[in-house]
């Protein structure tokens, strides 16, 4: 089974990692850093993997993410396939995202691999 690489990222810090799928968090999905209870917590935390998980269409995306990575993978040319999400700060959906989204290539078979670029920079004030 192929291998992937999810690298979860924040807009807000630096430009996108080069992958062969971006997933942009930002627009669509609402910021649990809007909360000001949970604005200081990461993707670590319980709370917020519970609001970005909650949210309609996080589980549905996911689950498209995952058929993409399987058409890339199923393709003829070998080599890893590199998932990048995003969102504002880093912190809390592209973090969960990447983990759900890793959580759900294994149970399939892949063997993944998770970078958390931003999750532990500071929260970005706006």
């Amino acid at each position: 089974m192929s291998i992937v690489e999810i690298v979860s990222f924040g807009y807000l810090h630096d430009a996108p990692p080069v992958a062969h799928l971006t997933i942009d968090l930002r627009h669509h999905f609402r910021d649990p850093h809007v909360s000001p209870e949970l604005r200081y917590m990461t993707a670590d935390d319980a709370p917020v993997r519970a609001a970005v998980m909650g949210t309609p269409g996080i589980a549905a995306l996911v689950d498209a993410t995952a058929t993409a990575v399987a058409a890339f993978a199923s393709g003829p040319s070998a080599g890893a396939v590199t998932v990048a999400d995003g969102c504002a700060g880093g912190r809390h959906r592209a973090p969960t995202f990447a983990r759900a989204l890793a959580d759900r290539l294994t149970a399939a078979g892949y063997t993944v691999t998770v970078h958390h670029r931003d999750l532990d920079k500071p929260v970005v004030q706006r």
